[in-house]
């Protein structure tokens, strides 16, 4: 485990999910997101994204094998999530990580709006950029970085970067990166944490399971 720049104050002023979509309703509302940039373009991104986010809270679903290692997770967790409104690889993902985090009763995840946390965002950008969503996984005593996610699924990056090195249209480029998502339908980060829960977190032995009674 390593030392992180988050600390009790940041998990403090930090949002639930269920907040954070409600302070998404309210600022479109008045036609406002997150962040300083109101501008009608950027409102327009989080309307849209308020809409992929009830999609992919409906769309997902965790496999039983997924279910079972966050049932045997023993330490506790927070999640800590950086995010946006405006952000489309947040709306896509976020819901997702939100609901794995949710199969375990030990996971509690917190949302840190990137442009009010500078300091915790530039602890942790994907090639000098701020990339969102970033997820970092911390022991819920110590604050101790368990280990980090994001900003997206290793295919949808690997696609973002082919994309931006072509310099493709700006509309093709969110069509075909949306694209993906809407096909995956969050399968890839469910195979991705399987993969990573073993690594952040200490799990029972299936040995110690005690046998159905008949």
């Amino acid at each position: 485990m390593t030392d992180t720049v988050i600390t009790h104050q940041h998990l403090a002023k930090a949002l639930t999910y269920t907040q954070y979509r409600e302070l998404i309703d309210v600022l479109l509302a008045e036609h406002k997101t997150t962040g300083t940039n109101h501008s009608d373009d950027m409102v327009a991104y989080t309307r849209m994204n308020a809409q992929r986010m009830r999609r992919v809270e409906k769309t997902t679903v965790l496999d039983d094998e997924l279910v079972q290692l966050m049932l045997s997770v023993q330490n506790k967790m927070i999640w800590v999530i950086l995010t946006e409104a405006w952000c489309g690889d947040a709306a896509q993902c976020v819901p997702a990580l939100v609901k794995i985090a949710e199969a375990s009763p030990l996971v509690d995840v917190k949302l840190l709006l990137r442009d009010e946390n500078p300091e915790v965002m530039d602890a942790y950008l994907t090639n000098g950029g701020r990339s969102i969503p970033k997820l970092i996984a911390l022991d819920a005593v110590t604050l101790k970085e368990l280990g980090t996610w994001g900003p997206r699924p290793e295919p949808a990056q690997r696609l973002f970067m082919d994309l931006k090195a072509q310099q493709v249209p700006y509309q093709q480029f969110v069509e075909q990166l949306h694209g993906w998502y809407a096909k995956d339908r969050s399968q890839t980060i469910i195979q991705e944490f399987k993969q990573l829960i073993p690594r952040w977190a200490r799990l029972k032995n299936p040995q110690d399971q005690p046998m159905d009674i008949l």
